[in-house]
This record gives structure tokens, sequence and C-alpha cells, in this order.
């Protein structure tokens, strides 16, 4: 343990691994105020800290084999399409229903931070993959470490998202734009996307305006749906 403390090389790739983290965790912390905007207070927290928690151990996991899972083909493209889907779910008001209990909101924004994060980091868990060069418990403990930073980043955003409620949308927005990111990446697609370069931006673009569009169109559906009291 001592001579692992004491190994330069071990530092310098736990600070690599801790910029990494931090760099790419922008849309994770989007991703954990959106799913927790509408509970209470307590159970935020709670959310917050189980959701990290699993995040850390399964992207810990999926970095042993991340390499070998992004040349499959069509990996990419199917958590592209997952994640417009809870793009889209995130813009879709609240149900206000009896048999919806808060236990039931609580568990559903913990399973949509821990899906969406992990479909996000498929990209991210090379990077550090990189920097841990094989060590996982190196990578262990450098995810530790950015818990507390992208906490504090998700409940700022959530602040200001209870000011300002465009920042929903354009969170939702950011999501659709990574999901077009992704399907770009995916092997399957790389012949296509070499004849055809205007797809680097346009399937972004595109992912952009299938969450934004397809969720306030929803949204007003389910809105109109919902019977005046009288």
């Amino acid at each position: 343990m001592l001579a692992i403390l004491s190994d330069s090389t071990m530092w310098v790739a736990l600070f690599q691994i801790v910029i990494i983290n931090i760099l790419l965790s922008g849309d994770n912390a989007v991703i954990i105020a959106l799913a927790c905007r509408s509970l209470p207070p307590k159970e935020q927290r709670n959310a917050f800290l189980i959701g990290t928690v699993a995040i850390v151990i399964l992207m810990t996991a999926l970095t042993a084999f991340a390499s070998y899972l992004m040349t499959i083909p069509y990996v990419e493209v199917a958590g592209a399409i997952l994640l417009l889907w809870i793009g889209i779910k995130l813009l879709l008001p609240e149900e206000e229903n009896e048999n919806v209990s808060a236990s039931d909101n609580f568990w559903g924004a913990v399973k949509t931070i821990v899906i969406a994060d992990i479909v996000m980091s498929l990209d991210n868990v090379l990077g550090m993959a990189g920097a841990a060069n094989g060590h996982m418990g190196l990578l262990f403990v450098g995810m530790v470490i950015t818990i507390p930073l992208i906490l504090f980043g998700s409940a700022m955003l959530m602040r200001l998202m209870e000011r300002f409620p465009i920042i929903v949308t354009l969170g939702a927005g950011l999501l659709g734009y990574v999901a077009g990111e992704m399907a770009v990446e995916d092997p399957a697609l790389k012949g296509l996307i070499a004849s055809a370069h205007y797809l680097e931006i346009a399937l972004p673009i595109l992912g952009i305006l299938i969450v934004v569009g397809m969720g306030k169109l929803l949204s007003a559906r389910q809105t109109l749906a919902v019977p005046t009291e009288g």
C-alpha cells in the first residue's frame, strides 16, 4: 500500500482520472438535477447519494470492458435511442395520481439517474480507463473524489431550474445532442458518416429537435387530457 502511495505515476494517473471525470460530468450533473427536481428536499439528497454511488460502482465495472463494448456495432445507436426517450420523458409533466406514491417517484428518479448516466458515460469511461492503465482500484478512488463536485453542480442546477424553467428544456436538449453524438460514433455508422460528413453535425441537432419537439408535443397532449375541475 505504501509503495502505491509513494509511486508518483499513481498520483499522476489519479489526477488525470479526476480531471477527466470533472470535465466529462457536466451532462451527468444535468441529468441528476432534471431527475430529482420534483422530489422533496430530503428525498433529493437521498436520490443524489444513492444514484451517484450506484453510478461509481457500475462505471468501475463497465470500464473493465468498455473498450470491447464500444467496438460492438449498434451498441451506441441503442444507447442513443434510450437517451432520446429519457430526454423526452424528462419534459413530460409529473403524474399527479393517488396510486403513485412518493416511494415510486423516488426510485423512479434514482433509476433515471443511473440509466442515463451509464448510457452517457460509455465514451467517458474510455478516457478514464486509459488514465487508470488497468488499475481498477485507482479508477474507483478517482470517481469517489469527484462525487461531491457532481452533487454540488446538480444541486446548483436544481435551484436554477426552480427560478428559470427554460433550463429544464435546455437540459433535455443537451441529452438529445449527446444522443446524436453517440450515434455518430457507432462503428456501424462509420462508413455512412465518412461518405456524408454533414451527419456529424446533423445527427446531434436532430437529437435536440426530437427530444424538445416530441417532449413538448407529448407534454401539451398530456396537459390537455387532464380533466379540469368543475
